[in-house]
């Protein structure tokens, strides 16, 4: 074990807050997306830091559900690679070193400059006012605040472009190094910012527009150094969190 993964080791979670199960949502109301989503919301919200354990018992009293639909939940987690399984331990949040993330983004330098290159070469009109239509969303997200709608638009915006490149490899590739890449921002980013600049994007559509391939290259090379530049790879220490407070919903009336 890495010192970097040992240091989460301690990590548990304080359930101080009881709240009686009449407070809850019933169990039929609360589905197993509805789980998943809420607690990737509060990882990317940087309200469960990485190595976080996830408790099972606590999970059940803060959704009001059983054993079976909480396992559920954290078996989509981990395969979505928000989670890791450990036997004899549970689940915890992921903790991604500084070096996967390197590797990450590394990678990424290595793929998506040639993918942005190839889509402006093979896009369609429409493909290219699909991603118009893309990115006002993004405008859209960046005006109003919502961080993780933010940084969902952002790494859709750079599967798109793969999408337009139509290599199917490099679509399954760059599928899998976003999903990570979300898991990291979200993480390792400032606070109430993306990382992902809206305005790079601006500019790689405008390459899109004016059929220049080797702009949109570049760009696309400037613009994911930059989003590395800006995140903060030093793991935080664990910290203990509520889990039942976090999550915990009151019935509306």
């Amino acid at each position: 074990m890495s010192l970097e993964r040992a240091a989460f080791a301690g990590v548990r979670v304080s359930l101080t807050m009881k709240l009686e199960k009449t407070d809850f949502l019933s169990a039929d109301e609360v589905a197993e997306e509805d789980i998943v989503e809420r607690i990737f919301e509060a990882v990317i919200d940087q309200q469960l830091p990485p190595g976080t354990k996830l408790s099972e018992s606590a999970l059940c009293e803060a959704f009001g559900v059983g054993r079976m639909r909480i396992r559920r939940s954290l078996l989509l987690l981990a395969s979505r690679e928000v989670v890791e399984l450990h036997a004899n331990r549970g689940a915890y949040v992921a903790s991604p070193s500084a070096t996967q993330a390197r590797e990450v983004f590394e990678a990424r330098l290595a793929l998506e400059p040639t993918i942005a290159r190839l889509a402006v070469e093979r896009a369609t009109p429409d493909g290219i006012a699909a991603l118009v239509a893309h990115l006002e969303m993004e405008h859209a997200a960046h005006r109003n605040h919502q961080r993780r709608d933010a940084i969902r638009l952002s790494g859709q915006f750079h599967t798109l472009m793969a999408q337009l490149a139509g290599n199917a490899v490099m679509l399954r590739m760059t599928k899998e190094l976003v999903t990570r890449s979300s898991l990291i921002i979200g993480m390792y980013g400032a606070p109430g910012v993306t990382n992902c600049r809206d305005d790079d994007h601006a500019a790689i559509v405008d390459a899109f527009r004016s059929g220049d391939g080797a702009r949109a290259e570049a760009t696309m090379r400037a613009h994911l150094a930059h989003i590395e530049t800006h995140l903060d790879l030093a793991l935080q220490t664990g910290r203990s969190v509520d889990l039942v407070g976090l999550f915990g919903r009151p019935k509306h009336h």
